[in-house]
């Protein structure tokens, strides 16, 4: 942008630009270049002694990707973001730049499955204890906390469960105990809620879901306390998790749409949702803005809409479940979630296949568990197609 005036957070996402260049584009061209050149070889040995803030190479930085991570620290309105190839590599990063062999971490047990086999799996290889505690008992988290816990990470709302945390709760908790409490923001997007004003010190992305929108590429970021990211950002930059500057560039402009986006994806599932609840074949239907939702209250305080996401158990268990997704006619069925399409997934034999059954009905990922990311279509279509699926389904 031209002047120095601080416009609103969707205006941010559609004005920050990268400098124009003496083509006069109105549109950020792509930075396709593994490096960058200099005038003189002084100019050169300052900018690799960090005196000036030029680029290097595109590992380290690219200006689509600055324009990417402006814009997300816009939405977010974080000090500083560094972006990563995908929402796990943001999440990988954010754990080892900040924690040693020695550290604990402490965090919700209902996460993605792919953070569960990294918390589980990889963090103890390092010498990374955890515990997990439960979102919807947030009274027994303060127990839990060590005197060499380093981080609290949570999901809200949770993958796929939807439970919802008071995200002003853990970082009190936080600041008290002296922790990085670090948020995955991807559910709810920066447009619903914003976990850093709430007093998170660090927010995790996919970019890859409602960010992009239209399934096309992989991005993460992580954006939050500059001092958190400069640790972040040394990390990246010699273990190479970098975004593509094609991929940002996609990222970039489909920031500019994603307050409309979710407006729809809102207020499709809400509609979607609505309407589930009075269907007979299930024992029940998920999502943050029902008042049927057990946090329902904290999701109107800390969220301004419940999200592209409606969950429900279908009451035939895992048989019926296979008959609903094989009925389907217009949904989708994919590994993926924020898309311009509605998709349908059983999470069970997918995204949570990894974790036992036991660790599966501990976050509520029962046998019929089906999740929906209601897509752009007119919702009149993708209820109908829901429910010609629960009927074909029926035993």
């Amino acid at each position: 942008m031209n002047d120095d005036k601080k416009y609103q957070p969707d205006t941010e996402a559609i004005r920050i630009q990268t400098e124009r260049t003496w083509q006069m584009e109105h549109s950020t061209p792509m930075f396709l270049t593994s490096s960058f050149c200099y005038d003189n070889v002084e100019e050169m040995r300052a900018t690799f002694a960090d005196e000036t803030d030029f680029n290097i190479y595109s590992r380290f930085s690219n200006p689509n990707v600055d324009e990417f991570v402006q814009k997300v620290c816009a939405l977010e309105q974080a000090e500083a973001g560094y972006a990563t190839a995908s929402g796990m590599s943001a999440i990988f990063a954010s754990f080892m730049a900040l924690m040693k062999a020695g550290d604990h971490l402490l965090s919700a047990r209902a996460i993605f499955g792919s953070t569960h086999t990294v918390v589980t799996k990889f963090l103890p290889k390092w010498g990374i204890s955890y515990d997990y505690f439960d979102v919807t008992r947030p009274e027994t988290v303060e127990a839990l906390i060590k005197p060499n816990t380093k981080m609290i990470f949570v999901e809200t709302p949770t993958n796929p469960g939807l439970d919802v945390i008071d995200m002003q709760f853990l970082a009190d908790l936080a600041n008290k105990h002296n922790i990085i409490l670090n948020v995955d923001n991807c559910f709810a997007t920066p447009v619903l809620q914003k976990p850093i004003l709430a007093g998170a010190h660090l927010v995790t992305h996919s970019a890859t879901k409602w960010m992009d929108g239209q399934g096309r590429v992989l991005g993460g970021a992580v954006v939050g306390k500059k001092e958190l990211i400069k640790e972040i950002y040394a990390f990246c930059r010699s273990t190479g998790p970098s975004m593509s500057p094609f991929n940002a560039w996609v990222l970039s402009k489909s920031l500019e749409t994603l307050h409309v986006r979710m407006e729809r994806h809102c207020a499709s599932a809400l509609a979607l949702a609505q309407a589930l609840e009075k269907n007979t074949q299930l024992n029940w239907v998920r999502y943050p803005f029902l008042e049927s939702h057990p946090q329902y209250a904290i999701a109107k305080k800390q969220m301004t809409g419940g999200g592209g996401i409606v969950c429900f158990e279908l009451k035939g268990g895992l048989e019926q479940g296979k008959r609903f997704l094989d009925a389907l006619k217009m949904l989708t069925l994919t590994a993926n979630l924020g898309d311009s399409r509605s998709i349908a997934s059983h999470p069970a034999s997918t995204t949570h296949a990894k974790l036992t059954e036991e660790e599966r009905i501990n976050v509520g990922i029962t046998p019929g568990f089906i999740r929906i990311s209601v897509g752009l279509e007119n919702i009149k279509d993708i209820l109908e197609d829901i429910e010609q699926a629960l009927e074909a389904s029926k035993a």
